[in-house]
């Protein structure tokens, strides 16, 4: 079974923030990057880009597959994981800390509920 963390939210696309000081961590869950396999390149999000909730604003690629990457809210993106430039397999290694893809200012609070919570992620995974 895949790691699922709690405290976190989820997305029914297989993706996972964090709050931390007023803004949201972002990345893919461990079940996204098992299903993927190994990755080996990450289109990562424009730093200070505006997003809405739902828009494409990055892609993964692994030796299987390409996946967008979709916002789980609306914001702007503050900083990117430019460690996962030269090293993409960060996220297969550590998809809940080292592999974090970028940092969102959220808008609206009340969209982080309309996310899952771990149980409930755990649920739709199964």
């Amino acid at each position: 079974m895949p790691e699922v963390q709690d405290g976190l939210r989820y997305s029914e696309d297989h993706e996972w923030v964090k709050k931390e000081n007023g803004e949201l961590r972002y990345g893919i869950t461990d079940y996204a990057q098992e299903e993927l396999g190994d990755i080996v390149y990450v289109e990562l999000p424009t730093v200070d880009e505006k997003i809405e909730k739902g828009d494409m604003f990055g892609v993964v690629e692994s030796v299987k597959t390409v996946s967008d990457l979709y916002s789980p809210v609306s914001g702007t993106i503050k900083e990117v994981n430019q460690d996962l430039e030269g090293g993409p397999g960060l996220i297969n290694e550590d998809p809940f800390g080292e592999g974090w893809i970028a940092i969102i200012e959220y808008e609206d609070e009340s969209e982080l509920e309309t996310l899952l919570s771990a149980e409930e992620y755990e649920l739709h995974i199964e």
